[in-house]
This record gives structure tokens, sequence and C-alpha cells, in this order.
């Protein structure tokens, strides 16, 4: 089925309410069951302390995982909202960004395109400044380029200061 499937996307995953490893893993399998989607390769799960808040909150789980999928940017970002949805999350409800969540779906790259609508920006505008996103993406795509930022492993160096932790 993935010869199938046109584009490649980058999707990372992160969670640190309730069973986050849990909901990854069940996350992953409800999008590998679309049939426009399928996974080709997924991360070790990392963890990693919280950026950007100054709430108190769990560490979260995180991971990266390289789909092949027929959706459009806007179609598969519009699924990863709706997955979102069903494992509980409501954005309209952060109130802050960067708070606690039960699951956080973020379209990383897809294929080489550059894009900036209401709903999304290719490359994501901070995946290059987050360990927690370069390290597991990394892992799986070790030369990996993003348009307008180039080789991601140029990155990786500048991240040291976050702390992650692999854990399986």
């Amino acid at each position: 089925m993935t010869q199938l499937l046109p584009h490649f996307a980058v999707i990372g995953l992160g969670a640190n309410l309730g069973d986050a490893r849990q909901t990854l893993q069940e996350a992953l399998q409800s999008l590998e069951n679309h049939a426009d989607t399928a996974a080709w390769q997924v991360s070790p799960f990392y963890r990693s302390a919280p950026i950007g808040s100054d709430e108190a909150q769990p560490d979260y789980i995180n991971g990266v995982a390289v789909f092949r999928t027929r959706l459009a940017p806007e179609a598969l970002m519009h699924w990863l909202l709706e997955t979102e949805r069903q494992f509980g999350r409501n954005r309209s409800q952060d109130i802050a960004r960067n708070s606690p969540r039960t699951l956080d779906l973020d379209l990383l790259l897809y294929d080489q395109v550059a894009m900036d609508t209401p709903l999304l920006v290719l490359p994501h505008p901070r995946l290059h400044q987050r360990a927690f996103v370069l390290r597991p993406l990394l892992d799986v795509l070790p030369d990996c380029h993003a348009p307008g930022l180039g080789a991601l492993n140029y990155y990786l160096p500048l991240v040291t200061d976050q702390a992650i932790e692999q854990i399986d």
C-alpha cells in the first residue's frame, strides 16, 4: 500500500496528560488505520520537560512518525486535528500556548512544500528549535532537509540545552 501513496509527511507526536505513551501508541494506530495514510517509520519515544510554560506540568512523551499519504497538506492537518479531538484534546480550550495536553499532533514536513495559511505553516515554524522534535526526527531520517532550513542535523547542536531522554 505504501508505494501507492504519493506524498511524504512527517508528524510530531506529543502528550503529557494521562498515560502519554499509551496515547501516542493508540494515536499512531488510529492514523495508520486511515485509508489514505500509512506509517513508514516511527521514532523511539523521548521524555522531555515542557518548554515555554510557566505552569507546572508533567514531562512530555514525544516522537516522530514518517507517513506516506494521498491527503493534501491541509486535509492531512484536518485529520490530525480530528484525531486529537478523538483523544480528548480541544484546542479551543488550550488557554495558553504550550499548555498540558492529552495529545498533540503537528504536521512538521510535507514533501518539500513550504506554505503559510491560517490552518498550516510548513515546514513547522519551530521544528528546528526543539530537541524533542529534532532528535526523534533525525533518528528516522538522519539526512532530512527542510525547505528554507536546509539540513536539519545542523540545528541539533543548537538545542543541547533542552534535556531529552530516550525511553524506548
